[in-house]
C-alpha cells in the first residue's frame, strides 16, 4: 500500500527527473551566505547538494524548511548538503524568519536574481538535486506535505552512484 501511495504521489508531483547521462550540468554560482562567506557550488563537487530557493512571504517554504533540515541532520556525513537560497532584495524578512527556525545548514542570498535566473525558477520554493558530478537530477516546483519523502528517495539513489 505504502509503495503505491508513493508511486502515486510521484506521479502527481511536479518533478523533472533526469538520466545522469541525459542530465545538463548544474549551473555555477557564487553567493554570499548569512555569515558571511562567498559559496561556490563548484567548490561542492563530489557531494549531493539540494539548492532550495525560497522567500520569506511564500508560506510551503517556511512550512519546508524544517524538513530539508531533518534532511541536512540525516544525510550531512554522507557528502550531501542543502543550500537554501532566499530571493529577496531584502533580507529583512527572511532574516526574522530564519532565527524562528533555527537552520544549521547554509543560507545564501540571490538579492538580484542573478542565480534563481540561471535556474529558470518560476515557483516557490524551487528545489534542485544535483548530483555528485555536478548534474542537475532532480527538480520540483512548489512544496506540499510529504514532498520531503520524494526527496528523501532520491536524495539516497544519488548518495549511493
Amino acid at each position: 500500500m505504502k509503495s503505491a501511495l508513493l508511486f502515486i504521489f510521484m506521479l502527481i508531483t511536479p518533478t523533472l527527473g533526469l538520466a545522469a547521462a541525459d542530465a545538463d550540468a548544474a549551473a555555477n554560482f557564487t553567493l554570499k551566505s548569512r555569515m558571511g562567506e562567498n559559496i561556490r557550488l563548484s567548490e561542492h563537487r563530489g557531494e549531493v547538494v539540494l539548492i532550495n530557493f525560497w522567500a520569506s512571504w511564500c508560506g510551503p517554504c517556511r512550512q519546508e524548511m524544517p524538513e530539508l533540515e531533518a534532511l541536512h541532520q540525516r544525510y550531512k556525513n554522507l557528502g550531501f548538503t542543502v543550500f537554501g537560497i532566499n530571493v529577496e532584495q531584502d533580507r529583512e524578512n527572511a532574516e526574522r524568519v530564519l532565527d524562528d527556525l533555527g537552520l544549521s545548514f547554509p543560507i545564501l542570498f540571490d538579492d538580484n536574481n542573478d542565480v534563481s535566473e540561471l535556474y529558470d525558477v518560476d515557483a516557490m520554493p524551487f528545489t534542485v538535486l544535483v548530483d555528485r558530478g555536478g548534474k542537475m537530477r532532480f527538480a520540483h516546483k512548489g512544496y506540499k506535505p510529504g514532498y520531503e519523502s520524494l526527496y528523501d528517495q532520491q536524495i539516497r539513489e544519488l548518495i549511493k552512484e
